[in-house]
């Protein structure tokens, strides 16, 4: 798979394992998707054994912070953020992964 995956790429390669309908592998990634993303507004934490936990936390306002793109000053107010913890079999799975430098 190339450095960076995409939804389509995902659908690709749930398809090639299983030759299930892409439509129906489109239509599963989806609603799973969907289903991470209402139950992080919720309040809810994902946890996926052997793969990681999704959950939503706060993160608190600033008086000042500067956008590094224009250099405006500007107050950030209290928002929420989406949290990824990658869990131990998935830790150990990277742990001594042999990667090329990119060049």
């Amino acid at each position: 798979m190339p450095n960076k995956v995409t939804k389509n790429d995902l659908v690709d390669a749930i398809y090639q394992k299983t030759k299930c309908e892409k439509q129906v592998i489109q239509s599963i990634v989806d609603s799973f998707l969907m289903e991470v993303k209402s139950s992080l507004e919720e309040g809810s934490t994902i946890e996926l054994r052997g793969f990681g936990t999704f959950e939503s936390r706060l993160r608190k306002g600033r008086e000042s912070a500067r956008n590094p793109k224009t250099g405006e000053i500007l107050s950030v107010k209290p928002h929420y953020v989406a949290i990824f913890r990658a869990g131990q079999a998935l830790k150990k799975s990277l742990y001594n992964l042999n990667k090329v430098d990119k060049q």
